[in-house]
């Protein structure tokens, strides 16, 4: 058996008896195929594009209208001796790797901490670049949660989630449900390619599986023909995405009471769509609602432990926004759980970078989600 024979292999994919010749085109019926996500990538690299005219447009207007100003950086001298050790060693050295540059250039310990501090805070994004970042995915993620309600609010299956599963896997794709998913996918396609010129932040790692969990997820879901789950998914993340990325433009532009009130908001949408409804009605949907109309195959066990795999993040995520909700508590709120707070030289004071940068993933932010 051919490798491409082997993957597409009628028993990986679909349940008894149904095989791919049951689902071709026709009598009024149009299924899902793999052909139609080849469009993801032009339309992910327009939407690099979009990003780029909506933050030199409407997003640095916005944030001069909001009173959005980057810190003025007392850069680091320029020093060979130090740059390279910067760029080869380490970014933070050790006192012994201190005490040895000290040596070579006849400075203090102390100056060559505030060089390397300096150093370290070249590199790291100014609140403008961050505000744009956030802007952008809020206005994406408003849209996409309208998107989605049009989508979905005049289908069955949207209040009763048995109807999800009526008919399947013979159920015909609809054109709001062509474009939601196109457009959803291609976002985390352009957030993939962006991952190098975003904004880092403590949770990286678990963003990049964030982003190829939906991507798969939402790819083996399109050509399983699990689409009505799809969508319902896809809505849940971003309902608290929107939230999440404004709460964060706000913090930026200095607003700390609009984006404390936002963040609470925020945290208790997150909890009832990610922990509550997100497990206890969709993963259940898909865990015990199917075995009323077949037998599992192995697409069965695929998606539900890809929902799982998100629904860890969300326990990852949700660890760190109740650390934060507790902290905003009791006053000893000093930034994001997961910033990377600037470093002060020492004569300008301690005070930490307010950079309350709450997140997903996607998001997308905390999931997205996403």
């Amino acid at each position: 058996m051919m490798l491409s024979e082997w993957f597409w292999w009628d028993r990986l994919w679909l349940p008894r008896p149904v095989t791919w010749a049951d689902l071709k085109d026709g009598e009024g019926r149009v299924y899902a195929r793999v052909s139609h996500l080849y469009i993801i990538l032009p339309v992910a690299v327009l939407l690099l594009g979009l990003r780029a005219l909506y933050e030199r447009l409407i997003a640095v207007p916005l944030a001069e209208a909001l009173g959005v100003k980057d810190k003025i950086r007392k850069g680091a001298s320029h020093n060979p001796v130090l740059e390279k050790h910067y760029k080869t060693h380490a970014k933070h050295p050790t006192q012994a790797d201190i005490k040895g540059v000290c040596k070579k250039l006849g400075w203090s310990e102390r100056q060559v901490e505030r060089w390397f501090r300096r150093r370290r805070n070249q590199d790291r994004p100014g609140v403008l670049k961050k505000f744009k970042e956030a802007s952008w995915r809020f206005a994406f993620y408003l849209c996409s949660t309208f998107g989605g309600v049009l989508a979905l609010y005049d289908k069955p299956w949207f209040y009763d989630l048995r109807v999800v599963w009526a008919g399947f896997p013979k159920q015909s794709l609809l054109d709001s449900q062509y474009w939601y998913y196109i457009i959803e996918m291609s976002f985390y396609g352009s957030l993939l390619f962006s991952v190098a010129a975003d904004v880092k932040r403590k949770d990286f790692k678990e963003q990049l599986v964030h982003h190829w969990a939906t991507l798969t997820l939402l790819s083996f879901s399109w050509c399983a023909n699990y689409i009505r789950i799809g969508t319902l998914v896809m809505l849940a993340h971003d309902t608290s995405d929107v939230l999440l990325e404004s709460a964060k433009m706000f913090n930026y532009a200095g607003w700390e009471t609009v984006c404390n009130s936002i963040f609470v908001v925020f945290a208790l949408v997150f909890m009832l769509t990610r922990l509550i409804i997100f497990p206890f009605w969709l993963i259940h949907c898909t865990w015990v609602y199917p075995l009323d109309q077949f037998e599992p195959f192995f697409g069965y066990y695929f998606f539900n432990v890809m929902l799982v795999v998100l629904l860890l993040l969300h326990v990852f995520w949700a660890s760190l926004i109740l650390r934060m909700v507790k902290k905003f508590l009791f006053g000893k709120l000093k930034g994001d759980e997961r910033s990377d707070d600037e470093e002060e030289d020492e004569e300008d004071g301690s005070e930490e970078d307010y950079t309350h940068t709450y997140s997903n993933g996607s998001g997308n932010g905390l999931s997205n989600g996403h």
